[in-house]
């Protein structure tokens, strides 16, 4: 077993220097999933820019519903870099040692934004529930203020939250094993390595799970319920499955992101047994596809976005066409 060469003692508590990340050490086949997870990483970067500078660009798209939008894909670009470049340096650079301070920064950036991701995902849940329950009352009540009133109280609660129980990691003392069964530093991972009570966390990360991912699932399944029963109340069958079409997108979304994570909760609540090695790329995939997907899947698909890009993609060919003129003989 690896154990830190040296530790900062900070009075009764002992810190070591980082930790070893071993999740990815015994995995059969880690070039192909690394390769995989570069490809994964390179069309969520390009795809997320896109859609971060159509919106920035357009003053047409600067409305509610894109804010929630451009929110989504600044989340998306951050939790993917949080995890994957980490991941590829450990296969690449054979250095799976992390210093004890990026450690909990990894840990910070990692679970604030799967946290805003959740909470994004659920944003624009209540978008779609104001568009189909209030449709002659949308634009005064989900107007860009209330939008980015509701962003920034996300953005603030989810900070506070994942900061204070980063911060309790560092009343712990590690005076054993410094290897982290994990694909990065993850949150019980490092503290069950802990040689104190680590109580404490414990009672934080089950907060934790609870906030960051059954409060914003509980209020998308209650916005649906909303909607259904808004949809059920047309007299139109057409106006129904028109009004249904526009939330198929959100709702794949939502599948991407939440089976995963209830199937891992599942398994892990009901003691089944799995491999590590299927666990680690269960719960790393489910961390780096919804960024992946979710551009391709519902931003560039909706309507406006859509029609923004081929006018852009119209004008610079019309341009482009205009610079290369024919040689005339004079």
């Amino acid at each position: 077993m690896q154990n830190a060469p040296s530790s900062t003692r900070n009075d009764s508590l002992i810190h070591p220097p980082g930790f070893y990340i071993i999740g990815l050490s015994s995995m059969p086949y880690t070039s192909v999933y690394v390769v995989f997870l570069t490809v994964i990483y390179v069309i969520t970067m390009v795809s997320n820019c896109f859609v971060i500078c159509i919106i920035c660009i357009d003053h047409r798209l600067h409305v509610s519903k894109f804010i929630a939008v451009g929110n989504l894909a600044v989340v998306d670009l951050i939790l993917s870099t949080s995890l994957i470049p980490t991941m590829i340096k450990i296969y690449l650079l054979k250095d799976n040692f992390m210093e004890f301070r990026l450690c909990l920064v990894q840990m910070y950036m990692y679970y604030t934004f799967l946290a805003l991701e959740a909470f994004s995902i659920a944003v624009l849940a209540f978008d779609r529930f104001i568009a189909i329950c209030f449709p002659l009352r949308q634009n005064s009540i989900n107007t860009t203020t209330t939008m980015t009133a509701i962003v920034a109280a996300i953005w603030v609660f989810i900070n506070g939250l994942i900061m204070i129980s980063v911060s309790a990691m560092t009343y712990l003392s590690f005076c054993s094993s410094v290897q982290v069964n994990s694909y990065f530093c993850d949150y019980a991972p490092v503290f069950r390595l802990a040689c104190n009570d680590n109580t404490l966390q414990w009672t934080l990360a089950t907060v934790l799970s609870m906030v960051s991912n059954f409060v914003p699932l509980s209020f998308i399944v209650l916005s649906y319920t909303c909607i259904l029963i808004s949809v059920f109340q047309m007299k139109s069958v057409e106006s129904r499955f028109k009004a249904l079409a526009t939330c198929t997108e959100h709702l794949i979304l939502v599948a991407i992101f939440y089976i995963p994570i209830l199937i891992i909760f599942m398994t892990g609540l009901f003691r089944v047994g799995i491999n590590p090695d299927v666990r680690v790329v269960a719960l790393s995939l489910s961390s780096c596809i919804p960024p992946c997907t979710n551009p391709i899947i519902y931003s560039l698909k909706t309507k406006e976005l859509k029609n923004r890009v081929h006018l852009l993609f119209h004008r610079a060919f019309t341009v482009d066409r205009q610079s290369v003129r024919p040689l005339h003989k004079q």
